[in-house]
């Protein structure tokens, strides 16, 4: 499997961490026979979502994604996304109301790189 795709779990986590997101790898270990390949929490202490990556074919290229929060944001009880974007995930996401950085986490810092850099070597 080509590590730049969104099926595989370190690209998925980075391109939504790189968006601002804080995600928590939840099960990765699914038998063979099981078409899940991991789970991992969105939002976790907020919204809470669950998203679910599902390969049902490697060789067919045939995957999707289900994301699941027990019914606080998603309208649908499992919501089913079938897509190679990240982009159209966050748009989704974003439309539901779970946003990146939220306030709540108090280790996420705002601003720019160059800004939490110069801050950083400011230290008097």
């Amino acid at each position: 499997m080509s590590a730049n795709k969104l099926t595989t779990l370190g690209y998925f986590l980075k391109r939504l961490r790189d968006s601002g997101y804080v995600v928590d790898k939840m099960f990765i270990n699914y038998s063979q026979v099981d078409p899940r390949a991991w789970t991992v929490m969105i939002d976790p202490g907020v919204a809470s979502v669950l998203c679910t990556c599902y390969i049902n074919d490697p060789m067919l290229g045939e995957s999707f994604f289900e994301i699941h929060d027990g019914g606080q944001f998603i309208p649908q009880r499992l919501f089913k996304i079938k897509t190679n974007s990240i982009e159209v995930l966050i748009e989704y996401l974003v439309k539901f109301g779970i946003n990146n950085k939220a306030e709540s986490y108090p280790h996420i810092r705002h601003g720019s790189k160059q800004e939490i850099i110069s801050e950083n070597l400011s230290v008097e």
